[in-house]
């Protein structure tokens, strides 16, 4: 916690000053450009990676980066899409998997998850992924996770009405934590621009 204490100190010192103007007018404007959804994982930033400003992307975090397909009823995922599609009109949505991703390679290496029962039921959003990889190794399982999550996304009304409306573009990236570079993947999962 003193590190965080620290941080958010510093942050107070250094670097909100430099950024008081962008602060104030975010504090009346909410219009990020993409809707970022990544992994949980802390060796993932999306804001890092991007080098975004405050205010640009509109970011949810889940286990696995997964994204349930479209049931009715609250959920915070379903939620927070429909939001930024629908309310912030963004126009672009970024699914992002990583290297060396803990759940992803639990199902790649068929982990025992019993004593996470919540774990084991929320990465059964991973299914169509792991049916497609089928024992190809956790690297070729990130990559169809992506893919069927962009496939979920298109489930969810908001996304589906904002793609017929070409207002919103999908992509599929894959970071790779060692080197720092991004993969963006294209609708057969294959490499389609490195950076």
């Amino acid at each position: 916690m003193q590190n965080l204490t620290e941080g958010v100190a510093q942050f107070q010192r250094d670097v909100f000053p430099a950024k008081a103007d962008l602060f104030a007018h975010l504090a009346g404007h909410h219009t990020p450009h993409t809707l970022f959804i990544g992994c949980s994982d802390a060796r993932v930033v999306p804001e890092l990676i991007t080098q975004g400003e405050p205010g640009e992307l509109f970011v949810i975090r889940t286990a696995g980066n997964l994204v349930p397909a479209y049931t009715p009823g609250a959920n915070g995922v379903t939620a927070s899409i429909e939001y930024a599609v629908a309310v912030l009109g963004v126009t672009d949505i970024v699914v992002c998997g990583h290297s060396a991703c803990g759940a992803m390679t639990a199902l790649a290496e068929g982990h025992d998850l019993s004593g996470a029962p919540v774990v084991a039921d929320w990465l059964r959003h991973a299914d169509a992924a792991v049916a497609r990889a089928a024992g190809s190794g956790v690297a070729a399982l990130v990559r169809q996770n992506v893919l069927a999550q962009l496939t979920n996304l298109t489930t969810h009304p908001s996304v589906a009405r904002a793609l017929a409306e070409k207002k919103v573009t999908l992509r599929g990236w894959v970071f790779d934590i060692p080197t720092g570079r991004v993969e963006e993947l294209d609708i057969t999962g294959s490499p389609a621009l490195a950076a």
